[in-house]
């Protein structure tokens, strides 16, 4: 096929279109179909989202049906923006948004995610670059990219999945490396985006959030080359932002929606605090933090140390009437309405849960908006000053009532502690010169990968090729398949010809 004019549609290797169907004539439809036949996406039918769908019983969403409600989303609003005439001039001097990116960059945005979501995703960064000396570590959304890019098959080749420019571009939620660019690197602006500050523990670390290593930094300069002058460096696309705006409000809506089902959100507790805080606001926001931070079990408290972090981190749209009205609209919402209720599975219950979630996700989406001159702290496309007060706080009931429950954290220390031993049995595997020949294949080649993306001159070449590769191999598991292959490197399965199994 002849390379389309539209340098958005350049593709990384100038593959055909038509490798799924006579797609030609519209390359964005062709990425999509790429996305979702990648065993890569089917994968994340088995990852978590919060709570682990391996053997847990429970109807909860897993990374491929957010994937799916995050693509429905960030459709929804790329077709409302592009038919409202007031932000088509806007649209085209940012470079454009076409519903079929938006719509494949949300399919593919979760892609690299390793088991068990984003506590995997903190383990595996750890020990990339404290037990394996990897530099970059490991990032979810920098994996995503790896994956799309590099590490996925097409053909006889490793060379991804070879998407346009303007898809790839799209899935940069953080279009930057976690270390060196764009130059100046945005950390260092005051404030920096969202995602690009260095821990505070470890400031020469780089970014906490990044979109790629430096291993596809040359595919994310092409990516981001048809956009050069229309936005800044470090800023999203507009249809990067278009995806990341959605996957905010599936979050924010579903997670509360699952919770509910499984009996975790309660409405006393919920109550409690947000109606403590609504009693209480004066004398709340008369106390100094110290005093705030020595009361941690008062109702109340925790919102109002949101309402504080918010007006410190994001004083550009931070606003304590919004945020006021916000809290009464969320409890008069979950309150008195969805948690009035325990969920016991009847078809009266299921339909308010589904006009729940469609009332929220149409109030969120009737509330996008496009702006030429954003935050640092924002993209082009953001939710109305209502409503982006809305989502933190059901954020913060997601986060206050179900993340932060002990139970689910001794869930999760068992989960890292597997996550660090499989890391360690493979690296003693793949050490062991006797068994070089009966490595797993696919980590046997991802050895060969990692090896010629490195400069032969790189300090410890091998030793790095073997970590990136185990990184990789790890990454790509479901949780079942991670609890399954630590058993049987453990000598506690007795299985052998099984799926699991299958290296």
């Amino acid at each position: 096929m002849e390379r389309p004019a539209d340098p958005r549609a350049r593709r990384l290797f100038g593959g055909s279109a038509r490798a799924l169907g006579d797609l030609a004539a519209n390359p964005f439809r062709a990425d999509r179909d790429r996305i979702v036949s990648s065993p890569f996406f089917a994968r994340l039918a088995g990852v978590t989202q919060v709570i682990s769908p391996s053997g847990s019983g429970l109807l909860v969403h897993n990374r491929l049906t957010h994937s799916l409600k995050v693509a429905q989303v960030a459709r929804a609003i790329a077709e409302r923006l592009t038919a409202d005439e007031r932000h088509r001039d806007l649209l085209d001097a940012l470079g454009g948004c076409d519903p079929d990116v938006v719509e494949a960059a949300a399919l593919a945005h979760d892609l690299g995610h390793p088991p068990f979501g984003h506590l995997g995703e903190q383990v595996l960064d750890r020990l990339a670059r404290q037990r394996l000396g990897l530099p970059d570590g490991f990032e979810g959304n920098a994996q995503s990219y790896r994956i799309v890019t590099s590490t996925e098959i097409r053909g006889a080749a490793t060379t991804g999945l070879d998407l346009t420019a303007a898809v790839r571009a799209a899935m940069l939620k953080y279009p930057w490396t976690r270390l060196d660019h764009p130059d100046p690197h945005p950390r260092h602006l005051v404030p920096p985006p969202r995602g690009a500050a260095a821990p505070a523990d470890d400031p020469a670390s780089g970014s906490v959030k990044f979109g790629a290593y430096r291993t596809e930094l040359a595919d994310l300069r092409q990516a981001r080359e048809p956009f050069a002058g229309r936005i800044a460096d470090w800023q999203q696309t507009v249809e990067a932002s278009v995806m990341d705006t959605a996957d905010d409000i599936a979050y924010a809506i579903h997670d509360v929606e699952d919770f509910y089902r499984v009996g975790v959100l309660q409405q006393g507790a919920v109550s409690a605090e947000l109606m403590a805080w609504q009693r209480e606001s004066g004398q709340f926001r008369a106390m100094t933090d110290a005093a705030l931070g020595g009361t941690a079990r008062r109702p109340g408290a925790a919102i109002e140390r949101l309402r504080r972090q918010l007006r410190r981190k994001d004083g550009w749209i931070s606003d304590d009437e919004a945020f006021a009205a916000a809290v009464e609209h969320v409890r008069a919402e979950l309150v008195d309405g969805l948690l009035a209720a325990p969920f016991d599975g009847s078809v009266e219950a299921e339909q308010y849960v589904a006009r729940f979630s469609a009332r929220w996700t149409a109030r969120l989406v009737d509330a996008i908006t496009v702006v030429a001159g954003p935050s640092v702290r924002s993209g082009h496309v953001l939710l109305a000053g209502a409503q982006w007060h809305e989502v933190q706080v059901l954020k913060f009931v997601h986060h206050r009532f179900v993340l932060a429950r002990p139970d689910l954290a001794l869930h999760q220390r068992g989960q890292a502690r597997l996550l660090a031993t499989l890391v360690e049995a493979l690296l003693s595997w793949i050490l062991d010169p006797a068994e070089e020949a009966r490595l797993p294949r696919r980590l046997h080649d991802l050895v060969e990968l990692a090896e010629a993306e490195l400069h032969p001159r790189t300090p410890q070449r091998d030793a790095k090729a073997r970590g990136r590769a185990i990184i990789d191999f790890v990454a790509s598991l479901t949780d079942g398949q991670a609890v399954a292959l630590l058993d049987a490197l453990s000598g506690r399965s007795g299985a052998l010809w099984t799926d699991a199994f299958v290296l």
